[in-house]
């Protein structure tokens, strides 16, 4: 035993005399993943990774999946100088012809047959637009139709084998979900940005007649517009369309028109046209004390209406001015934003219930809507 012992203690000596003897002249021996440099200067790498997971938290599955069919849009038009046709201006300048102005945005692959969705401000009074994909396949792009009113525009290309995105059910968000901004900013090359979904529902912005838009806090520069939000499985959410910026860069505050609304856009656009909406010919207004103590209506909330256009749909229904307007189809209409929507989404034609009070009494009237007038480009 006391022979085994002595063994024992020997050998431990003299592991730990060669440790000292590697650790005095080659320390790098004993750093896991030491090596080398060309150069001779000692570095630490880590090991290779075997596994096709990616990292817990990371996004690239996402990216990879949307990515693809999210384009870049290049537009030109031929402008001329305002004051070129005065006399006094060619006698100075001479003629100034005409000049290419060029615009930038992104696009979205809905459909394996070329249909894009981007925002009708990227695309607008555009001359040529040229649509570039990821893989460099470069098409010009023709404009099915537009939608000033949402500020939506569907193109569409001639290419074959085209990748497309999977549409979300932008309905199911929450706030705090976590989101990826997919385009184009400021011609950089295709970007991915991530965040989260502030606020749903955010309207009364001033932006678009019809506003429903999803806030994200991902950054969105000039560029994005028209380009994807997409959420963690790479499923479109909605289309990026505006910021809100002192700067002209991201603040943390973009708005994306969600895809629910986008898919109803496209449907209009490819079967009609145009998209068609209700109308009843009215002037309403956010209802306020002033207002209600004008018309002498004793109403708390809703929408009240200033003004009827005389042989409309809602004057032959025997709407009047200083009606409140509470709800449509059993639908509230607290604000003017809610009954622009609820009217628009009623099928021209067709007798639908409006809930009003008038003075002290509520009444129950049936209005058959007309087809919304179609607006002039916004820009």
């Amino acid at each position: 035993m006391k022979r085994l012992w002595l063994l024992l203690s020997q050998s431990v000596t003299v592991l730990l005399a060669a440790y000292f003897v590697v650790a005095t002249l080659q320390p790098d021996w004993l750093q896991r993943g030491a090596t080398r440099s060309g150069a001779g200067i000692s570095l630490i790498e880590a090991p290779s990774s075997t596994s096709a997971q990616p990292a817990a938290g990371s996004f690239s599955g996402a990216a990879r999946r949307a990515a693809p069919a999210v384009v870049s849009i290049n537009t030109s038009k031929a402008v001329r100088h305002p004051r070129s046709n005065d006399p006094w201006f060619q006698f100075f300048f001479g003629d100034q012809g005409t000049q290419a102005q060029t615009g930038l945005g992104s696009g979205v692959i809905i459909s394996p047959d070329g249909y894009i969705l981007t925002n009708n401000h990227v695309v607008e009074s555009a001359d040529e637009i040229e649509v570039t994909l990821t893989d460099s396949r470069r098409a010009r792009a023709t404009v099915i139709g537009t939608d000033p009113e949402t500020d939506l525009a569907v193109l569409k290309v001639d290419l074959d084998k085209l990748p497309v995105i999977v549409l979300g059910d932008s309905d199911q968000l929450a706030v705090g979900d976590q989101v990826l901004a997919i385009g184009n900013p400021f011609g950089v090359g295709q970007t991915v940005t991530s965040g989260i979904v502030s606020a749903l529902g955010r309207s009364q912005l001033g932006i678009n007649t019809f506003e429903n838009f999803i806030q994200t806090d991902a950054a969105i520069n000039p560029g994005n517009s028209g380009g994807a939000l997409v959420d963690v499985n790479g499923n479109l959410m909605g289309i990026n369309t505006a910021i809100y910026s002192r700067s002209g860069g991201s603040m943390g505050i973009g708005f994306a028109i969600p895809v629910s609304t986008a898919k109803l856009v496209l449907d209009g656009i490819v079967r009609d046209g145009q998209v068609t909406r209700g109308w009843i010919g009215v002037e309403p207004n956010e209802l306020s004390p002033e207002l209600a103590q004008t018309f002498g209506v004793k109403a708390t909330e809703g929408v009240i209406i200033t003004g009827v256009l005389q042989g409309g749909p809602a004057a032959v229904a025997g709407v009047r001015p200083g009606d409140v307007i509470l709800s449509v189809e059993d639908k509230a209409t607290n604000n003017v934003s809610q009954l622009l929507t609820a009217v628009a989404s009623l099928k021209p034609g067709s007798a639908a219930s409006f809930a009003l009070q008038r003075g002290d009494a509520r009444l129950q009237v049936s209005v058959v809507p007309g087809t919304r007038p179609r607006v002039q480009q916004r820009r």
